[in-house]
């Protein structure tokens, strides 16, 4: 079983003063764990309760039982968890299902009692908290939830959006290209509408503000995901951020970076779509477009205000689960790999680590509790193995996240370098990607391929590594070292399409990494 360096956990430690103030400083060293708290665990700890994510129902997971298993997602090193909505929702069995998910809410000043108690939820934020972890609560603004016709709505139910003047008037989004429909239109359908709030009045901004700061207080909350960040108009996000006083991260669900990257002028930081793009289609079979990753690592740097602060995925609750496109175990791996070891705070979606296959909603959102949290599973142990050396990264090198190349010798050459901020690629070819992220003699090289499992051996000689000649590195899923040649070269052996990290070994010392 793969633990915590004694170097990271003193480095732990040492966070608990700041660990309530979750600056955006603070929330680009994390790593998070997402999970939809109807389906990650259950307070009597069955494995065997039955949960058809097909049904769209309530399956019974609640914040105790998230509680319960936190020794599992610690140990796959993750510092934080990003949990679904805790407002109160539509008590309705609809034909589009139960509201178990959280989006669509009715009451925000109201818990919701599927998860358990308030005291529950204070509970789960303490128990991160002694662990010297973050707690992330997924909000809505953008809707509430009705079950009917949009044109049929009772405003009464309503909390405290109690008024049909809360809201604009009823309209279809029949044109996502239209960003003033998409503001201004509802969301939802005939089963189920999401009545969609005049957040451009001053009224309902104060009401959600005044709600937000309590929220964040009451719960001791480290960070909000908000849901549809597109679909409310920029300007609310300075104030609702603000009120919150804590690091926001938006959903912009669109893959154009010139159109996502905005955002962040707005609000701390994005989940990272224009990258989840190219990311599946590089990984999802061995013919896919490595060089249109490669290059989307630098764009999202350049349209981007700070990369560090998105929020990188591959796979989440709306999206088709990555083994649903193939279930190939390396390629699951190397996509695994590049969320954890690229610029911005990596998100690993609960079930992703048992390698579940879920397509389209709902059936992407399977009960964890079915595999058993099985910590011998191939992605459990690669995951732990990422997130180990990222986190012993950031612990040995201050700057490791934020670290920027320079030329002091050739200033007039800035411009010229930028795209090698943070992270950045320093080697493609049609199947493999390298990535380089951290200062010189402290930097992580990872090294990835689409070939599958069914890739041969064969040496890849590696240069643009920074790494002095004669330093010796650790390859750390295999634990071989290597020594970098006179010419700073590396020669890297590669098998069955695995990915790869390299490490200066020395930089190894007092953690469990290979020993």
């Amino acid at each position: 079983m793969l633990t915590m360096s004694p170097w990271y956990l003193s480095w732990l430690l040492s966070l608990t003063s700041s660990a309530l103030a979750a600056s955006p400083a603070d929330w680009r060293t994390q790593s998070i764990y997402f999970m939809l708290t109807d389906r990650f665990a259950r307070a009597d700890n069955s494995t065997t309760a039955s949960c058809d994510a097909s049904q769209g129902v309530y399956c019974g997971g609640t914040w105790q039982g998230i509680i319960n298993h936190l020794d599992y997602i610690q140990n796959m090193g993750f510092t934080a968890i990003w949990i679904t909505p805790v407002t109160e929702q539509l008590p309705q069995d609809t034909a589009d299902g139960e509201a178990y998910h959280g989006y669509w809410q009715q009451d925000i000043y109201s818990i919701n009692s599927n998860y358990g108690t308030a005291d529950d939820l204070k509970s789960l934020a303490s128990a991160l908290h002694d662990r010297n972890m973050y707690l992330m609560v997924d909000v809505v603004t953008n809707h509430m939830g009705y079950a009917g016709a949009g044109d049929d709505v009772d405003y009464s139910v309503f909390n405290p959006f109690n008024s049909e003047d809360y809201f604009h008037s009823y309209c279809e989004i029949t044109d996502y290209d239209n960003l003033t429909m998409v503001e201004q239109c509802w969301e939802g359908d005939t089963i189920v509408s999401l009545p969609d709030l005049d957040t451009e009045s001053e009224t309902v901004q104060t009401m959600w503000n005044d709600w937000i700061t309590g929220l964040v207080s009451n719960y001791s909350i480290d960070g909000l995901r908000i849901d549809s960040v597109l679909e409310v108009q920029k300007d609310f996000w300075s104030g609702f951020e603000s009120a919150a006083g804590v690091y926001c991260v938006g959903e912009v669900d669109n893959g154009d970076a010139s159109l996502v990257c905005p955002y962040q002028d707005v609000m701390d930081g994005v989940l990272d779509y224009p990258m989840y793009y190219p990311l599946l289609r590089a990984f999802e079979s061995s013919s896919g477009s490595i060089s249109d990753l490669y290059n989307m690592i630098n764009t999202v740097k350049s349209d981007c205000s700070d990369s560090t602060l998105l929020g990188t995925f591959v796979e989440n609750h709306d999206n088709p689960r990555f083994a649903s496109y193939t279930d190939d175990m390396s390629l699951a791996k190397n996509a695994a790999t590049f969320t954890i070891m690229s610029d911005g705070i990596p998100i690993i979606y609960a079930g992703q680590e048992q390698h579940y296959s879920g397509s389209s909603v709902p059936s992407n959102r399977e009960a964890v509790w079915l595999s058993g949290y099985d910590t011998t599973s191939e992605l459990y142990q690669l995951i732990a193995q990422v997130n180990a050396v990222r986190n012993q990264a950031i612990y040995a090198a201050d700057d490791y996240i934020t670290y920027k190349v320079h030329s002091p010798q050739f200033p007039d050459l800035q411009v010229l370098i930028s795209n090698k901020d943070q992270n950045y690629p320093i080697y493609q070819d049609d199947n493999t990607l390298a990535m380089r992220k951290g200062y010189d003699g402290s930097q992580t090289i990872t090294i990835l391929s689409n070939l599958g499992t069914s890739g041969s051996e064969y040496t890849l000689s590696l240069s643009g590594t920074g790494y002095d000649s004669e330093t010796i590195v650790t390859e750390i899923f295999t634990c071989t070292n290597i020594t970098v040649d006179g010419s700073g070269d590396v020669s890297v052996p590669m098998n069955g399409g695995e990915p790869r990290i390299l490490y200066p070994s020395s930089k190894l010392s007092g953690s469990t990494l290979c020993s």
